[in-house]
């Protein structure tokens, strides 16, 4: 099973849909509502300040059993739930949920880039020494640049928690002018190495920080954080002045 989708910010994730799994373009669409200035509601959920640049995120999870409705799949809502309270910026979510094909992976991310459009693209899922785990060879198929400091930095955290760590894969790429990164497959790793461990002696940075200058560089849109969730680092010469 195949399962795409596009969405808005605040859109809720609709629920699977076949799909023949050549068919890494086809979309189910959702329902689009109006972004509104950041502020939080009575949930807790922050909206997103429409005088931010719209971001388009590619949102991918690699799973055989999650995308053949064995169990239900948590790598996009973890997803989207931690870049949701992470950004200000608003979001055009298009997320995919696909089996651990090579082939099939590699078609997805070149559709996310090429014909979607996407200025990000998070996996979640393939990226260890099983057999089937072939998220990292296929990202790198389809790269046209390695980034191999967000996986370093993805290792390091994890360290932190469990000595198999160091059996993570993932990578980073660049292909065209969208940053491709591949995450754990489990929502407390996806969380931990997004944010980091600021609390931790010493401090481990989390991958995210870098992410909003990597995509200025590459000719992104300009993206926006709080620094309550994560601090985005830039150069001074390279922030914006705040808005009124």
């Amino acid at each position: 099973m195949n399962t795409s989708s596009t969405s808005t910010t605040g859109a809720t994730l609709p629920a699977a849909a076949s799909a023949p799994a050549a068919a890494a373009a086809s979309l189910a669409t959702s329902g689009s509502s109006p972004a509104s200035v950041a502020s939080s509601d009575d949930a807790g959920q922050t909206s997103p300040d429409p005088r931010a640049e719209t971001v388009r995120i590619g949102l991918v999870s690699i799973s055989d059993r999650a995308s053949a409705g064995v169990y239900t799949d948590q790598g996009l809502p973890s997803l989207q739930t931690w870049l949701s309270r992470a950004l200000i910026n608003p979001v055009v979510w298009v997320t995919r949920l696909i089996p651990d094909e090579q082939a099939g992976i590699s078609a997805t991310l070149i559709d996310l880039v090429d014909n979607e459009h996407c200025d990000l693209v998070l996996t979640t899922g393939g990226t260890g020494p099983a057999p089937r785990d072939v998220t990292p060879e296929a990202t790198l198929a389809v790269a046209h640049k390695e980034m191999p400091g967000f996986g370093e930095q993805m290792r390091q955290i994890s360290l932190r928690f469990v000595a198999t760590a160091i059996l993570s894969r993932q990578v980073a790429v660049i292909r065209a002018k969208t940053l491709i990164i591949n995450l754990p497959g489990q929502p407390k790793a996806i969380a931990e190495t997004l944010e980091g461990l600021p609390q931790a002696t010493p401090p481990a940075p989390g991958i995210f920080a870098a992410v909003p200058y990597c995509v200025d560089l590459i000719g992104g849109p300009y993206l926006e954080t709080r620094p309550e969730v994560i601090k985005a680092f830039r150069p001074k010469t390279a922030i914006r002045p705040p808005r009124d």
